[in-house]
């Protein structure tokens, strides 16, 4: 499990622009914005527009977001690969939408949850995990909008206020061994 202060881990996924992302791709990025999500949690759906209007509002200041699904797409075919494609195109995604078909991704992130966030400064050094804010359900009823304000923080050269967070979501779906 990631703490703060940790670095990225390493991936190379599959996105649904048929490009394979690994962190090289996002080493422009002043912030680095990871966010395990997936098509058919209501959690996400709910956070959804929020996530892409955060990612519009901050792209001009060097922050890049990344999603990442690894759900079991045989419990959940709604969070299959082509399904994956079909939501991104519907939503208009700003930032790339990759698949982890091993699940290997979430274990090293110690992720759990969708939607659940991992803010990288520069350095690529963990400075936020969590939620996005604290009113999944009502966007107007949010008072502590956490993922905005780790981002105003490290743009500004600052700590973030809050550095982590329960995530709140559904939980990751894993696939059924044996």
């Amino acid at each position: 499990m990631l703490r703060i202060g940790d670095p990225l881990p390493h991936f190379s996924l599959p996105g649904v622009d048929d490009r394979t992302y690994t962190p090289d791709d996002f080493q422009d990025a002043e912030i680095l914005v990871v966010i395990f999500s997936c098509n058919h949690c209501p959690y996400v759906r709910a956070y959804e527009d929020r996530m892409i209007q955060i990612a519009k509002n901050y792209a001009s200041r060097g922050v890049r977001f990344v999603l990442i699904n690894a759900n079991d797409p045989e419990q959940y075919p709604d969070d299959a690969f082509d399904r994956m494609k079909v939501r991104a195109k519907e939503k208009g995604y700003p930032f790339p939408y990759l698949f982890d078909a091993s699940q290997n991704v979430p274990r090293a992130f110690g992720a759990g949850r969708t939607p659940e966030v991992f803010v990288f400064d520069s350095g690529r050094c963990l400075r936020y995990k969590g939620a996005i804010d604290d009113s999944w359900d009502d966007p107007k009823a949010v008072q502590k909008a956490y993922l905005r304000e780790a981002l105003d923080a490290l743009l500004a050269g600052e700590d973030p206020p809050v550095t982590e967070t329960p995530a709140v979501g559904c939980t990751i779906k894993w696939r059924k061994s044996g």
